[in-house]
């Protein structure tokens, strides 16, 4: 699967062409500053594939689902699932991070864009083989990400 045929039929990317797709169904404006949340959470983000920058091995990759990690790992975090190689991952994205955009923006993340947030953070460190069932990614990853990605 190349990076054209990773999109959702009838839908659109915006990216920059420096920076590789992780598969993002961008149905929203690209120019929007909220990206909202549309159809089923398993549908967000299209499958993708992720190719190693250490060995050229390729990752596909899907997006499942994501859940308030409080309730399952007594954890800070908005977990995302998605499955790498048919591999359940879980990126544990810091609370902390929400918060701080919530105070900051006077709204809160969409599941959408935390979904955006995981898949970004995947992607890197898939490119690197830095390969795990389980990332807590840190608060300041986060919004880095929330930065790079223009979420306002």
């Amino acid at each position: 699967m190349d990076a054209e045929s990773q999109i959702a039929p009838g839908s659109e990317v915006a990216q920059k062409a420096d920076e590789p797709d992780v598969g993002i169904d961008q149905r929203a404006d690209p120019n929007a500053k909220i990206i909202p949340n549309l159809g089923s959470m398993s549908e967000f983000i299209g499958a993708f594939e992720i190719k190693s920058k250490v060995t050229d091995h390729v990752y596909r990759c899907r997006f499942s689902h994501c859940w308030n990690g409080i309730a399952t790992r007594h954890s800070d975090t908005i977990d995302c699932k998605f499955f790498v190689d048919g591999k359940g991952v879980v990126l544990g994205l810091a609370h902390t991070a929400f918060v701080k955009f919530r105070d900051a923006h006077k709204r809160n993340l969409t599941d959408r864009e935390g979904s955006y947030v995981a898949a970004y953070f995947l992607r890197e460190r898939l490119e690197q083989e830095d390969e795990h069932s389980l990332y807590d990614v840190p608060a300041d990853a986060v919004t880095r990400l929330i930065n790079k990605l223009g979420i306002q």
